[in-house]
């Protein structure tokens, strides 16, 4: 095993150990919400770039870098970037409230851009090089802090804002949409993505949507919704500019529509779409 020296150590903020998921207590900003940060930096870091993966719901930072299914530690490994593992103080992430729901609104998605805040400072990463993947809170964060991430690999999610709770509830359960039944245009789906962060106008994280034709915890129809609103963030059409059959693998389908937004249909696949490193990684440009 390769052991760190001093000045690597140094350089980047950590301790001259065997790399291993490590709790940072205080990530600092002012955001009500305190979700846990944990960090894996590899023992050879080759890349400043940073990948956060944010783990699914009755989960936890530590249960998702243990999960052998979830293969970002070993992408770490292999191709030496970091990556930070938030962890939820509740069952689900906060994907409903106007907190969340709202750039610097002091919730769960306004905790993790403070974390991307602090290990781009702490571990020297490139701003240009942050790439979150995950499940509804990937596309939060897509919305809510454009400014801080280049790209999202999307796994079985919906779109941002489609569990908002009318009461305002934290972590809150939206059957309507969980269900496929909270239905939009582009447009009014896009307006909703726009609406977390009024006024931005910079660029926005190329997005990759990964869902189950038989998902049955958040419906297909979700896929739809979601490549409706990111088709229209970026002023495209829904009719996919290319389809691939059997991409990345049989029964799967690839659709681009453009250069910015990428669907990948699992046919047979049931809720959470198994983790594709290789693929995952290539949208991002790793």
């Amino acid at each position: 095993m390769h052991i760190p020296t001093l000045a690597t150590a140094l350089t980047f903020g950590w301790a001259a150990s065997a790399a291993q998921l490590t709790q940072v207590s205080n990530y600092g900003g002012n955001a009500r919400a305190k979700p846990g940060m944990w960090v894996y930096v590899p023992d050879s870091v080759k890349i400043d770039a940073l990948v956060v993966a944010i783990h699914s719901c009755q989960s936890s930072a530590q249960k998702y870098f243990q999960n052998n299914k979830i293969p970002w530690k070993q992408g770490s490994d292999r191709k030496g970037y970091v990556t930070v593992w938030p962890s939820s103080t509740t069952e689900c992430w906060d994907v409903s409230s106007k907190a969340s729901l709202s750039h610097d609104g002091g919730g769960d998605s306004n905790a993790i851009a403070n974390m991307i805040k602090y290990a781009i400072t702490q571990y020297k990463i490139d701003p240009k090089k942050v790439f979150v993947t995950g499940g509804m809170m990937s596309n939060v964060l897509a919305a809510t802090y454009p400014e801080l991430i280049t790209a999202v690999s999307l796994y079985s999610g919906v779109p941002a804002g489609c569990f908002v709770s009318s009461s305002g509830q934290s972590a809150a359960w939206n059957n309507t949409c969980s269900g496929g039944q909270s239905i939009a245009t582009a447009q009014k789906w896009g307006d909703v993505v726009r609406a977390m962060y009024p006024g931005y106008n910079g660029t926005r994280p190329r997005m990759q949507i990964w869902h189950g034709s038989t998902d049955g915890t958040l419906a297909p129809q979700n896929y739809q919704e979601t490549v409706k609103q990111w088709t229209n963030v970026f002023g495209v059409s829904t009719t996919p500019t290319s389809s691939k059959p059997d991409t990345p693998e049989k029964n799967y389908r690839t659709d681009d529509f453009g250069e910015n937004v990428q669907g990948i249909w699992a046919q047979g696949v049931g809720h959470s779409v198994p983790s594709h490193l290789d693929v995952s990684e290539a949208w991002f440009g790793l």
